[in-house]
């Protein structure tokens, strides 16, 4: 059972992510609605995939997983992120994600220790750099909000949102932990900030008024259109949520690594508390991006995780984790209608994807010198910048937002193949 459960996980997962309704990275979230609005082609959305996701899964989501033997969450659904993103589109595409992601899923099982050494024995092994692309993605798009009300409202309001929502992350970062149950409530940062910021954008567009003298276009409702997206796949997304919950029922999964611990060592009610209080902190962040982007996370706010510590016998977790999962979208419904309702708001949609679109090439771009720097410090920065304004001439430029992740892992590859020619020395 353990096996076929783990195998439905994956394949789900990898048809989620291909048909872009659903992934798990949550910097990758932002992204995916540039390639599905026709800003992104699909290689560059592979490669930006796999550049902010993969060293993630060989350099965290394994290895933690080794150490416990249950595996963490990441290991399976950052895969399935890249997977889906590489398979074509379409039924033929829909098909390959669901075949090569359930295999993906039983060979995490089988095989976490071989993938780790595979790529150890690289020459120079440029994964737990790799990693650093995605690290400013997360932070970044937490100013969206204040870029859209600099568009909207002028640059004022625009400074204004963003001091704010600067103010509230930090006192995030430095009261945002308490107790609740004896269990340590860590809400995310980046998370209260995007909030914080939305929250005065929706703020200010609220209190915009219409003009009577514009003529009457029937402008779709922004944040409503893209939570009826989600909303539209709401049994997948149920589904996927049920299979989590059985999945971390049976013991096979954990959704971050000190829940894991805590499995491992049998102690179930304290791993479910742990993760019920980790929730709660990735609530705004969940939620927000979702409503922006349109685009929901597999483990949604990752209760589904508490839903399967709690109950053990994996066919009930499956029903259980099902039913919150569908709370959870009614949950994001409602905010959205309550957004829609003025026009503002709605005509805040062109300016919310310029914003994004901005936002995330500026990110990704220093997460990809950041992460070539690390690789080869002088030579990666001199190969993502080369990269960059070269492409600018080029008549078939690839898109600015994949000029960063696409030079990160061109450093990697260039590296090994400098260091078999006796043309680069690693660092010591």
């Amino acid at each position: 059972m353990q096996y076929l459960v783990v195998a439905l996980l994956g394949a789900l997962a990898a048809i989620l992510s291909n048909a872009g309704i659903a992934v798990f990275n949550d910097g990758f979230r932002a992204i995916v609605p540039e390639y599905l609005e026709g800003r992104m082609d699909k290689k560059a959305l592979a490669a930006t995939s796999f550049a902010i996701s993969f060293g993630l899964v060989i350099g965290f989501g394994i290895p933690v997983s080794i150490a416990a033997s249950i595996i963490l969450i990441h290991s399976i659904l950052l895969g399935t992120d890249i997977i889906g993103s590489f398979c074509p589109s379409g039924k033929k595409g829909l098909a390959i994600s669901g075949v090569v992601g359930a295999l993906y899923g039983v060979g995490i099982v089988y095989g976490l220790q071989f993938v780790v050494d595979l790529f150890a024995m690289l020459p120079v092994n440029f994964l737990d750099a790799l990693k650093q692309v995605g690290t400013p993605i997360t932070v970044a798009f937490a100013v969206f909000p204040a870029l859209v009300v600099s568009y909207q409202f002028g640059i004022k309001k625009g400074f204004l949102t963003g001091i704010v929502a600067l103010i509230v992350r930090q006192i995030t970062a430095i009261y945002g932990t308490f107790t609740i149950n004896g269990a340590s409530v860590k809400l995310d940062q980046e998370g209260m900030a995007l909030l914080a910021g939305m929250i005065i954008m929706i703020a200010f567009a609220m209190q915009e008024k219409p003009d009577p003298n514009a003529p009457q276009i029937d402008l779709a409702a922004i944040f409503e259109e893209r939570v009826k997206k989600i909303k539209k796949n709401l049994p997948l997304l149920a589904l996927m949520g049920g299979l989590i919950s059985a999945a971390t029922s049976l013991t096979l999964v954990a959704g971050d690594p000190i829940s894991l611990n805590l499995l491992a060592e049998g102690k179930t009610t304290e791993a479910a508390m742990t993760a019920f209080a980790r929730g709660i902190g990735f609530i705004p962040l969940v939620a927000t991006t979702a409503i922006s982007t349109g685009v929901y996370a597999p483990a949604g706010m990752t209760f589904v995780f508490v839903v399967g510590f709690l109950i053990g016998n994996p066919i009930l977790a499956f029903v259980a984790g099902a039913a919150v999962m569908a709370l959870e979208i009614y949950f994001l419904d409602g905010l959205a209608k309550l957004m829609d309702k003025f026009p503002g708001v709605r005509k805040c949609g062109d300016n919310i994807r310029t914003a994004m679109s901005k936002v995330l090439e500026v990110a990704l771009l220093i997460g990809g010198m950041m992460a070539a720097q690390a690789m080869a410090p002088g030579l990666g920065l001199f190969v993502v910048v080369g990269l960059y304004v070269l492409n600018k001439t080029s008549k078939k430029p690839i898109v600015d937002m994949a000029v960063g992740p696409v030079g990160a892992i061109g450093v990697g590859v260039l590296i090994n193949i400098l260091y078999l020619v006796g043309l680069y020395v690693v660092p010591k």
